[in-house]
């Protein structure tokens, strides 16, 4: 199996760029939630091309901090977590991660001390 093989069936849409916003992976889920943005063809776009002004800096934020960005969306009644990170490779910030998953309507949540 290869590195990578795992997310291409992960649950969850990952987005993965180099330390300048070009989009270097995208996994199944990924290709289809943005599919109206050209799906599997964003390969090689920045991804500073698809978010506004306010986003851009927050990613320019992200990848010079390495402090994550994480929140929830709504969309068409489905939430949403959104967790983006910078990628290290030797203690070098090398890009950001996004992960998107899904919300269930309830969902236990646990308090462990």
């Amino acid at each position: 199996m290869d590195k990578a093989d795992w997310m291409e069936e992960f649950p969850g849409a990952i987005t993965i760029t180099d330390v300048d916003g070009k989009i270097i992976f995208l996994n199944r889920q990924a290709a289809l939630v943005f599919k109206e943005e050209g799906g599997m063809s964003l390969l090689g776009k920045n991804i500073r091309d698809c978010h506004r002004p306010e986003s851009r800096e927050k990613i320019r934020q992200i990848l010079e901090t390495s402090r994550p960005n994480v929140y929830t969306i709504e969309k068409q009644g489905q939430k949403k977590i959104i967790y983006q990170a910078a990628w290290t490779w030797g203690g070098e910030v090398r890009g950001l991660v996004e992960l998107s998953l899904e919300i269930p309507g309830e969902m236990p949540h646990l308090v462990r001390d």
